[in-house]
């Protein structure tokens, strides 16, 4: 009831037929990127190890002043992809970010944090009414990936995206040539716009090869039996996120991705003193963690980044334990965080990629029905991440949230 008061007294917008009190609904977190000190490092990390997949180069070297040539490193980035969409995942250098972007400061090496919606008309709305109460450093299109977006800034200097229409990859693994991109976009277009299926006949029609996008090849030879596939490594990544961030100040972070955003807050707990913030985009438990900064180093994390962690989710729980055992016997740092301060998640742990940050490896989330309410913490099935058994009893979210589509390899 409070909602439908809130709603009639509120401007509110027509988003496909569905009156909203934004121009957009959030359907999930799309995809994550980072800054890197050492991005080759990371990219073999990601790569080889995470089995994560190139789907693009992209040298920012062209941006860099002619007299600062070579003053800050590598200038090539990477569109990574664990499915079809273009890129879920991306790794670029932080040293140039931070030359070109001077917004990105201190402790961020978060280089996005990607929501999508669902229509261009959202993107274009959205981008209009959110600029004039927030920081956007960036609209138009991006290229590679194809995508419609607009990036506003979080209080703290967080790089968010919202985007519709991102470039998907099929069965030869081909991205898209940069060469069909023959329009630049640095602001919204005009609506309607011309389809996709449109402008890539125009780029046929004027003679480009539409077999000229990188494809990637598998780097570890295919020795492990997952769900009866021959796989380079024990695992797959299904799903990116959730995202987790500490932040100086809650409030300020809850009025921006509740708020300006449109996240929903699922729980709150309260951690050894410190107020942490859970907030979903679907029906999964959380997209977005939120954590006080303080915690940081009480959980002696590294204070080089506000990121606690990313997290990718894998197709079964027995990858999950079979993938920690495989990164382990390739030399890679595992860890735990106490399971209090993951409502929601059950077994879970933390790989440590070359720069430092954590990536959580996870099965299973928490999924939100109609009723708007989570699970209660006394019934949800107690967690050891530091003795995780071979097999789990079935519970509600074994099986339930976003379906990987397609082959795992």
């Amino acid at each position: 009831m409070a909602d439908d008061v809130k709603l009639a007294q509120a401007e509110t917008f027509d988003v496909g037929g569905v009156e909203m009190l934004r121009p957009f609904q959030i359907r999930r977190l799309g995809h994550f990127g980072l800054d890197v000190d050492d991005v080759e490092a990371c990219r073999d990390f990601y790569e080889r190890m995470m089995g994560l997949r190139v789907a693009d180069p992209l040298d920012l070297g062209g941006r860099i002043p002619e007299d600062e040539k070579g003053k800050y490193g590598p200038t090539v980035g990477y569109f990574m992809r664990h499915g079809t969409d273009h890129h879920s995942f991306v790794i670029f250098p932080r040293r140039v970010r931070r030359r070109l972007l001077p917004h990105v400061t201190g402790d961020i090496t978060v280089n996005q944090i990607t929501w999508q919606v669902s229509s261009l008309r959202e993107v274009v709305g959205g981008n209009t009414w959110l600029k004039d109460i927030l920081r956007v450093v960036r609209t138009g299109r991006d290229a590679p990936g194809s995508n419609w977006h607009f990036y506003p800034l979080d209080p703290f200097g967080h790089t968010n995206e919202l985007y519709y229409g991102i470039e998907q990859i099929g069965w030869d693994g081909l991205s898209k040539p940069m060469k069909i991109h023959r329009k630049h976009y640095a602001e919204p277009p005009e609506l309607p716009h011309r389809s996709e299926l449109a402008e890539v006949e125009e780029g046929m029609a004027a003679g480009i090869d539409i077999r000229t996008g990188v494809r990637p090849v598998e780097r570890l030879e295919e020795t492990h039996d997952v769900g009866g596939i021959l796989m380079g490594r024990p695992f797959k990544v299904v799903k990116i996120g959730p995202v987790r961030l500490f932040v100086p100040d809650m409030n300020e972070a809850i009025a921006f991705y509740r708020d300006k955003l449109g996240l929903t807050i699922t729980e709150t707990i309260n951690y050894k003193g410190h107020t942490c913030t859970f907030l979903r985009a679907n029906t999964e438990h959380h997209s977005l963690a939120l954590y006080p900064r303080a915690l940081r180093a009480e959980l002696g994390l590294s204070e080089h980044t506000s990121l606690m962690s990313i997290g990718m989710q894998v197709g079964e729980y027995s990858q999950l334990i079979n993938g920690l055992d495989f990164l382990r016997e390739h030399g890679q740092k595992i860890v735990t965080l106490p399971q209090e301060l993951f409502p929601g998640m059950e077994h879970n742990a933390f790989v440590v990629d070359p720069d430092g940050h954590l990536v959580q490896l996870y099965f299973a989330m928490e999924q939100i029905g109609w009723d708007g309410k989570p699970c209660p913490a006394a019934q949800r099935p107690k967690i050891d991440n530091e003795n995780m058994p071979g097999k789990v009893a079935a519970t509600a979210s074994s099986f339930a949230g976003e379906v990987f589509l397609g082959p795992w390899n």
